[in-house]
């Protein structure tokens, strides 16, 4: 048992130390490319770049636990959950254990908290019960679509139509607001969850397209919180006045070290109400109707400590240190007269961060395993730095343009549905849900602090202008992913074509042989 616990203990070290180098990547790019910033357009104080410096630390060990705890706990208990809900064969506790899980997972998610914090008019409880009941009914539409075998692309299209036509109601200072939702709920405790849930119920299926239908419960579960956010804004009509994250003023590092630790008992508590319905609906499955070993209950336990304490750790870590310094840069560079090259500046962020992104390399070995290796995986991460790139950078234009974001969401979504009825539908599957891929923990803690800043820099409405790049982040690899599933499909086609024309000139070529 001892001998069985230590090396439980080793792996765990192992997979710590793993966890920890991902998160260093994807934080060390936007630190690097925050520093270059500093020490030349745009200075701040010393304080503030301390409390930068300690922030990103912090971002990177919460991450890094967070992430493990993650693998350890939300993985199993949605795994353990949805097989048992599944051999029940009961369709409505299906859709009633989805629902209250949806709500429970989509509530504890830390990108989801980064973005209300941030959010004006709304308290942040009230916005994140909204996105977790949108998660919560679309994770149960997901569900029915699986069981009755519905077509995604067709599901997908109707719901996008029905998002955009609602869009005509919905207060302009909701709509980026919106999108964005839907971005950050699929982040690294959603995923993982929804994902495991979803092959337990694929396993009620037995014929061969069960597998490649548990793809796209992220994809569904994104739309929910848009509807959501959309009825809110209906019923809201309007939001506050948004409040740029206070400067972290400090005389010495004492008073700096003080700053960060009491800000500790009010995460401390947040997290424990996000986590704690998460907790007692699995002990009540464990005692009705899963009954682990205390091996695997044990492994969970500690999973869930990981868990706790990595998000406190980044919460206290992004809104003590790392989204101000966010803020201030974007509003010095805002107020300068060559404010334009925040548009260059948000590209080079974009390409760092979606390369960086822990989540882009799961993706990566996914696509790869799916065609057999016609696809590289450099070739993968190369399209999608550069869409992000992009897409960053569009939204940066329309921070300084005040372009409408209709304008670019719309014919974005529409490239999207359209080239669902030339993708192979596995392909549209991974493209919506990698979605929530690119947009990832970066996205919400930085470049929207930036936006916003700038946003402010340049007298522009920071809710209706600047609440909209993770929506934008997480549309382009819908259209990035389809696009390479298009070239999959052709490069296949003419793999299997290759061999009769080789065949027919060989033919060609006795026949000449013959006749000369």
């Amino acid at each position: 048992m001892r001998k069985s616990n230590r090396l439980l203990l080793k792996k765990n070290r192992t997979i710590l130390v793993e966890k920890l180098k991902e998160s260093l990547s994807s934080v060390l790019p936007v630190t690097g490319i925050v520093f270059l910033l500093c020490f030349t357009i745009s200075p701040v104080p010393n304080s503030l770049l301390m409390g930068f410096v300690l922030g990103a630390v912090l971002l990177i060990l919460g991450m890094g636990l967070f992430t493990l705890g993650a693998d350890l706990a939300m993985t199993p208990i949605g795994s353990h959950v949805g097989s048992a809900v599944t051999k029940s064969r009961n369709v409505w506790l299906i859709a009633l254990v989805s629902m209250l899980l949806g709500i429970f997972i989509t509530v504890a998610e830390p990108d989801l908290q980064v973005l209300a914090e941030q959010v004006p008019g709304i308290p942040n409880l009230t916005l994140i019960l909204a996105v977790g009941v949108g998660v919560g009914f679309f994770l149960v539409v997901a569900m029915f679509r699986m069981l009755l075998r519905i077509k995604l692309s067709y599901l997908l299209i109707g719901i996008y139509v029905f998002i955009f036509i609602l869009a005509q109601f919905v207060p302009d200072a909701f709509l980026a607001v919106a999108f964005d939702s839907g971005g950050v709920t699929t982040g690294p405790m959603t995923v993982p969850f929804i994902m495991a849930l979803g092959v337990g119920v694929a396993s009620i299926r037995s014929d061969s397209d069960a597998e490649n239908d548990s793809f796209g419960l992220v994809a569904l579960s994104s739309a929910g919180p848009i509807i959501a956010v959309m009825v809110l804004g209906i019923l809201y009509g309007g939001t506050g006045e948004y409040i740029s994250s206070a400067v972290l003023i400090a005389d010495d590092s004492r008073e700096l070290g003080l700053s960060f630790l009491s800000a500790f008992p009010t995460y401390l508590e947040e997290v424990l109400v996000a986590l704690l319905p998460i907790i007692v609906f699995f002990l009540l499955f464990q005692v009705f109707q899963l009954h682990l070993s205390w091996t695997e209950l044990a492994r969970i336990g500690v999973g869930l400590i990981y868990t706790y304490v990595g998000l406190v750790l980044f919460l206290t870590g992004v809104n003590v240190g790392f989204m101000p310094v966010g803020s201030y840069v974007g509003q010095l560079i805002g107020s300068l007269s060559y404010n334009w090259i925040l548009v260059p500046i948000g590209m080079v962020i974009g390409y760092f961060i979606v390369a960086a992104e822990p989540a882009v390399h799961v993706l990566n070995r996914q696509v790869v395993q799916i065609t057999a290796g016609t696809i590289p995986s450099k070739a993968l991460s190369l399209s999608l730095s550069i869409s992000v790139a992009i897409s960053v950078g569009l939204a940066m234009l329309r921070v300084l343009t005040g372009l409408p974001i209709m304008a670019l969401l719309i014919p974005g979504y529409l490239i999207a549905c359209v080239l669902t009825f030339f993708c192979p539908p596995i392909f549209t599957a991974i493209a919506f849900d990698s979605g929530g891929v690119a947009s990832g923990p970066m996205t919400a803690t930085f470049l929207l602090p930036l936006a916003a800043g700038a946003c402010l820099g340049v007298g522009g409405n920071v809710v209706v202008d600047a609440f909209d790049v993770v929506a934008m982040v997480a549309m382009t690899p819908l259209i990035t992913i389809q696009l390479l599933g298009i070239y999959h499909k052709f490069r296949s086609r003419r793999a299997l074509e290759e061999p009769e024309v080789v065949a027919d000139a060989a033919d060609g070529a006795d026949d000449d042989i013959i006749t000369f």
